[in-house]
C-alpha cells in the first residue's frame, strides 16, 4: 500500500497542471495558488457541490486561489486518497466518514445503526460545532483535518432476488459492506454475512453471485447501475453516514489569512448547497431507477432491526473514550 501511495505522489508531481510537489507556494506568473482536490466516483449532487466549493474560492480570491480536480478515482480509492491528503500529495478529498475509521476511531460512531432518529437529528448533530470540531480535529496529528460534511442520505439494503421485509429475510445472506469494523459488526448482528469490499467491486460481485445484496443510498441504483441486477430496495434506513471533506494541514501555510478564511467559508456554503440539491436528486434517481430498471421500493418496520443492533450502541455507550460523544449525539434527539 505504501509503495502505491509513493507512486501516486510521484505521478501527481509529474502532472504539468500541478507543476511539482514543492512545499512552497505553487504559483504561476500571477502568483496563483493551485490546490488539488481528488475524489472517487460520486453522485452528481456531490460532484456539483465539490465544484461549487472551488468556484466560490476562485471567485472570492479573484482567481488567486484555484482548485484543480482529479475525479472518478484517477488517483485511487478512498483509502488511497486519504493517505495522499495526509502526505500532502493532494490538498483535499471527499470520502465517506466510514473510510476515516482507520485513521480516527471517532468517525466510527457514525457507523452505529440507528444512531440518528431521522434526518433532522442528523443535521442537528452535523451542525453542532462542539461535537464536529472535536471529530474533525481528531486526525490533526496525522497531517489532515475535517473541513466540512456532505449529506450522503440514508443507507438501506438492496437485494438481487427478493426484498428485505423482516429481519428473517437477512438470515444467511451475503451482504457487501464498507470496509468498516462497525458496518461488519452491524450486518453480523442482523444475521447476515458481511462481505467487506470497495465500491468499485460491488457491481461485478452482484453479477457473479458472490453477494446477495448490499447497502447504500439510492444513487447506486441508476448512477452506479446496480439496479440492473439488484431490483429490490428496502427502506430499513439503518445508518446515515456523512461524507467528509478533509484538508491537508499545510494548506493554511500556503494561503494568506484572508484566503484561508475564504476556503473555510466556501466549504460551509458548499454544504448548504449540497443539502438542497441532494434531496431533489434522490427523487430523480428513484424515478429513473423505476423506469429504466423496474426497481421496486418497499418500507420496512425497523423495530426488530433496532433491537438486534443494540449491542453496538452499548459498546459505544459503555466505552469511556466514546461515552460522552455518544451521549451528546443522542441528547440532540427530539425523542429524548
Amino acid at each position: 500500500m505504501k509503495r502505491n501511495i509513493v507512486l501516486l505522489v510521484l505521478l501527481i508531481c509529474m502532472l504539468p497542471v500541478i507543476g511539482g510537489c514543492s512545499k512552497q507556494v505553487q504559483a504561476d506568473k500571477n502568483n496563483q495558488v493551485v490546490l488539488r482536490f481528488a475524489y472517487a466516483s460520486n453522485s452528481q449532487p456531490v460532484i456539483d457541490s465539490m465544484k461549487k466549493f472551488g468556484a466560490i474560492v476562485e471567485e472570492r480570491t479573484h482567481g488567486q486561489v484555484k482548485i484543480e480536480y482529479f475525479p472518478d478515482g484517477q488517483l485511487g480509492g478512498e483509502t488511497e486518497l486519504i493517505e495522499l491528503t495526509q502526505t500532502g500529495g493532494i490538498d483535499f478529498t471527499k470520502v465517506s466518514g466510514s473510510a476515516l475509521e482507520g485513521f480516527s476511531k471517532d468517525y466510527s460512531i457514525f457507523g452505529i445503526p440507528y444512531l440518528f432518529d431521522d434526518e433532522q437529528h442528523f443535521y442537528k448533530v452535523m451542525e453542532n460545532r462542539k461535537i464536529m470540531n472535536e471529530i474533525y480535529q481528531s486526525t490533526n496529528e496525522l497531517g489532515f483535518v475535517g473541513l466540512t460534511y456532505y449529506d450522503s442520505g440514508q443507507r438501506s439494503f438492496y437485494m438481487k432476488n427478493a426484498p428485505i421485509k423482516t429481519l428473517e429475510d437477512l438470515k444467511g445472506k451475503k451482504i457487501r459492506v464498507m470496509q468498516s469494523e462497525t458496518a461488519i459488526k452491524m450486518v453480523q448482528l442482523l444475521g447476515a454475512s458481511p462481505v467487506p469490499m470497495g465500491s468499485g467491486e460491488v457491481y461485478t460481485s452482484l453479477q457473479a453471485n458472490l453477494i446477495d445484496g448490499a447497502e447504500n443510498n439510492e444513487f447506486v441504483l441508476y448512477t452506479a447501475g446496480h439496479g440492473s441486477i439488484a431490483k429490490y430496495y428496502s427502506y430499513d434506513e439503518h445508518t446515515r453516514v456523512p461524507d467528509i471533506v478533509i484538508m491537508n494541514n499545510k494548506v493554511k501555510d500556503r494561503l494568506t489569512k484572508k484566503q484561508y478564511q475564504i476556503v473555510l467559508q466556501a466549504a460551509k456554503e458548499s454544504t448548504e448547497y449540497e443539502k438542497k440539491v441532494f434531496k431533489k436528486a434522490v427523487e430523480q434517481e428513484k424515478k429513473i431507477a423505476i423506469k429504466k430498471y423496474d426497481v421496486q421500493f418497499n418500507q420496512v418496520d425497523a423495530t426488530k432491526f433496532r433491537e438486534a443492533v443494540q449491542p453496538l450502541h452499548d459498546t459505544f455507550k459503555n466505552n469511556p473514550q466514546y461515552h460522552a460523544l455518544y451521549e451528546e449525539i443522542r441528547a440532540l434527539s427530539q425523542n429524548k
